[in-house]
């Protein structure tokens, strides 16, 4: 039965024109509603269902990076919420192809308005993608040292030594020279010990390598490395290098300062100390040093 057949069977039973148009309109309309409700609910049911699918791909495998996969994540969360809102305008007869030329204007003039948070939010893609740190890390960036607690898009969060928030702009991170002390396993330590001239110098070597080999810490594989390296004005120096685990070095470094402090204390090698020899009194001027003419 066609539209005209319809109404004209309703007109014969007493309702009329507007009646049939108000019906009909009211019911295209809650149509749509009910419509739009249901692509709305697809939208966020399939963008955190593909959300959660990425994050976990991270927890699953341990080469891939969490913040990587978290960042994906979310992009492909809104870029689907993005295609529902247009599904939804469709529905409703709204033409999208001006709608996001204007979005795309607007876009364009924001970007030149916000070109410096633009520039850390490029920079935040960058170092999420190429990983040069991560959460958890040890680093030193743009002149300040601490662990690496969260990346966002904008900036980098620092937690220094004494466990203080320093927050780093993205663009100075991945500008600037990237020191990341928890990238490899293990590290070099390294120190200078002088002892004085008089000193039996064979003594003073077998004195300072056992006292740091005797440590667990101590890796003999690269071998340990010491030898005479300076002459100083009051001191033979003793340049030392160890290898060690990273996670045990700065402790390690400063424990064995002490130690071998006192085994060379104990073992009567001299470290010497700078000293000045201060003659009091009067006496003739030295050669060459006339006195002045009256």
């Amino acid at each position: 039965m066609t539209l005209d057949q319809l109404m004209a069977m309703q007109i014969a039973e007493g309702v009329s024109v507007g009646d049939i148009l108000t019906i009909d309109f009211i019911a295209s309309v809650l149509g749509n509603v009910l419509a739009a409700i249901l692509i709305l609910i697809a939208g966020f049911v399939i963008g955190g269902w593909v959300s959660r699918r990425l994050r976990k791909m991270s927890q699953r495998h341990a080469r891939f990076d969490e913040t990587l996969f978290n960042f994906l994540g979310n992009i492909a969360r809104y870029a689907i919420l993005a295609v529902t809102i247009i599904f939804v305008l469709n529905r409703f007869g709204l033409e999208t192809t001006s709608l996001v030329a204007a979005l795309g204007a607007a876009g364009l003039a924001i970007g030149l308005a916000l070109q410096g948070t633009l520039s850390n939010v490029a920079a935040g893609i960058m170092i999420i993608l190429f990983r040069p740190i991560k959460v958890g890390d040890f680093v030193e960036v743009a002149g300040r040292m601490g662990t690496v607690k969260d990346i966002t898009l904008n900036y980098t969060e620092l937690a220094s030594l004494g466990n203080v928030q320093i927050i780093i702009p993205n663009s100075e991170v991945w500008g600037n020279t990237i020191e990341n002390y928890s990238i490899y396993p293990t590290r070099r330590a390294e120190w200078t010990f002088g002892v004085s001239y008089g000193s039996d110098l064979q003594k003073a070597q077998g004195i300072i390598l056992d006292t740091i080999m005797a440590d667990p810490r101590s890796q003999s594989e690269p071998e340990p490395f010491i030898q005479v390296n300076n002459l100083g004005d009051s001191s033979v120096d003793f340049l030392v290098r160890v290898w060690v685990d990273a996670g045990d070095y700065f402790a390690y470094q400063a424990d064995m300062k002490r130690k071998v402090k006192e085994a060379l204390d104990a073992g009567g090698v001299e470290i010497p100390f700078p000293y000045r020899t201060v003659v009091m009194g009067g006496g003739e001027a030295p050669k060459g040093m006339g006195q002045g003419e009256a």
